[in-house]
């Protein structure tokens, strides 16, 4: 890497002319190819690869694999992993139990401080269960996501009854039937936990589903939700600063985006800088912290200080990048972001499979998802991003060729309701 060049918002790593972005941004022309990459003054030394010290220790069940059918492979023993913490517990207090999604169960117990700060009021034990096919809980071992033969068993249906089975047998074994039970989830292990109550009342009183889309199928929602609500956060931030300048932000992003599509920058680049603004906004928290990525506070709004830095000279590529790197790197920790090839260091992989969250599709932002969540999403003329559209049918074939499967876009309302 060439040495760091600096700037007044911050320092700008200027990469070599021989190695023209193509890991991330497929760019070939080489009067593009130093592109700046923002480390703002100060940013924490840390890696969002280190596993997370939580007070929790872990432990493994013996679970089915097969809740719904007694085939022979039905009774296929594998290794669930959850959390405990008994430090404010006493025996007969309630329990309070998270929902695991989809990653290692580590990562969410690190980012869920809200049931510590409960516990001990509550004398609570806190009991935290990861989702199979996600982190350490592989039916199929290394060979878990194999096919859609394996995959097949990657269902909220049957996390739902892994979560039932084994908080029964916990209380057994603990002694404390009496122990009421309430559960907790965000995002999709909130829906879980909305839909375990709905699905399993005789084994919790109650739920505390935090941001969790349970109305995003069908035509429950509008399907541009998503995105006016990621461009309203930055077309607040605008009106409350009350500049020109920053009035004018939301329409430059757009536009910036837009540029970005075509050549010679490529569709790649354009996808990674738009999940940069997406999921800022999704973790727009009001403390510095490191869920999907080391982020300072409030970072939608470190993110907006970073676009109006530039002189009005600067390129619009220069902009929406710089803005991008505060989530890709605000840890000064990465010199290239090989995001082609990157490491799933949350244990992702199962999500491709199980949900169809369509977010910029037509960008391919999110890969496909091909089973029972078919969760459509566009962007409207409104919003920051370019406007696009959902085809079910080619959305459909995508899966058949990708996993041999059909999606089921109707069945959740089926199994859980609806409006």
């Amino acid at each position: 890497m060439d040495k760091a060049r600096e700037r007044e918002n911050g320092s700008i790593v200027q990469l070599p002319r021989a190695n023209p972005l193509h890991v991330i941004c497929n760019i070939s022309r080489s009067d593009i190819a130093i592109i700046p990459v923002y480390f703002p003054p100060g940013a924490a030394h840390q890696s969002s690869l280190q596993k997370p010290k939580i007070p929790f220790k872990a432990h493994y069940f013996p679970q089915l694999l097969d809740h719904f059918t007694f085939q022979p492979q039905s009774s296929k023993i594998f290794y669930q992993k959850y959390l405990i913490n008994d430090r404010f517990w006493r025996r007969g207090r309630p329990i309070f139990v998270y929902t695991g999604n989809e990653g290692d169960i580590e990562w969410f117990a690190a980012n869920t401080g809200f049931m510590l700060d409960i516990a001990p009021k509550f004398q609570a034990l806190l009991v935290f269960i990861e989702h199979r096919f996600y982190g350490e809980s592989m039916p199929f071992g290394k060979d878990s996501y194999k096919s859609a033969k394996t995959l097949g068993y990657l269902t909220s249906q049957q996390a739902l009854a892994d979560f039932a089975v084994l908080l029964r047998s916990l209380k057994r074994n603990l002694s404390t039937e009496a122990s009421p039970v309430v559960v907790f989830g965000g995002s999709y292990g909130g829906m879980l936990a909305a839909w375990f109550r709905l699905k399993y009342p005789h084994i919790a009183i109650g739920a505390l589903a935090s941001s969790a889309p349970i109305l995003q199928f069908d035509d429950i929602t509008p399907w541009s939700s998503f995105y006016d609500a990621v461009s309203k956060d930055y077309r607040e931030l605008a009106r409350t600063e009350s500049s020109i300048g920053s009035k004018r932000r939301v329409g430059r992003t757009k536009q910036n985006f837009q540029n970005l599509q075509g050549p010679p920058i490529g569709g790649l680049c354009a996808r990674l800088v738009m999940a940069a603004f997406v999921y800022t906004a999704m973790v727009n928290y009001p403390t510095e912290a490191n869920f999907m990525m080391p982020l300072p506070a409030y970072p939608v709004k470190a993110m907006c200080k970073i676009i109006d830095g530039f002189s009005p000279r600067a390129s619009k590529l220069s902009r929406a990048f710089a803005a991008a790197s505060l989530y890709y790197n605000y840890s000064k920790t990465e010199k290239c972001f090989n995001i082609e090839h990157g490491t799933d260091s949350h244990g992702l992989h199962g999500w491709d499979w199980q949900e169809k969250l369509h977010k910029l599709e037509k960008l391919g932002l999110v890969e496909q998802a091909c089973t029972e969540m078919v969760m459509p999403m566009t962007c409207s003329n409104g919003s920051m991003f370019p406007p696009s559209s959902f085809d079910y049918k080619e959305f459909a074939e995508n899966c058949r060729k990708k996993y041999g499967v059909a999606p089921r876009p109707h069945w959740i309302t089926t199994e859980f309701g609806g409006s």
